[in-house]
């Protein structure tokens, strides 16, 4: 069974897409999202949202035959963490 990607939905993620080629094209210019709603903290299109802001997608899209879906969740997450320890 494939375990889900354990999103904690602290927009971190939304607030840094400049750091990759992948995302830099949703730059609204300070390094966050254009759809990132701040007072939400979530994103304004969720359900229109592009496939580089789902896991799930990229994954089959990308990377399923380089890697395992464990793998790439654990990558995932130590992007995760890394962002959280810089806003600290």
């Amino acid at each position: 069974m494939k375990t889900d990607f354990p999103c904690t939905k602290c927009g971190l993620c939304c607030q840094h897409v400049d750091r990759s080629e992948e995302t830099v094209f949703l730059d609204r210019g300070d390094g966050t999202c254009k759809h990132f709603d701040a007072c939400t903290n979530s994103c304004s299109i969720y359900e229109a949202r592009p496939d580089i802001c789902r896991v799930d997608r990229q994954f089959v899209l990308r990377y399923s035959s380089e890697i395992t879906w464990d793998d790439f969740v654990y990558l995932n997450i130590q992007v995760c963490e890394q962002l959280a320890k810089e806003k600290i």
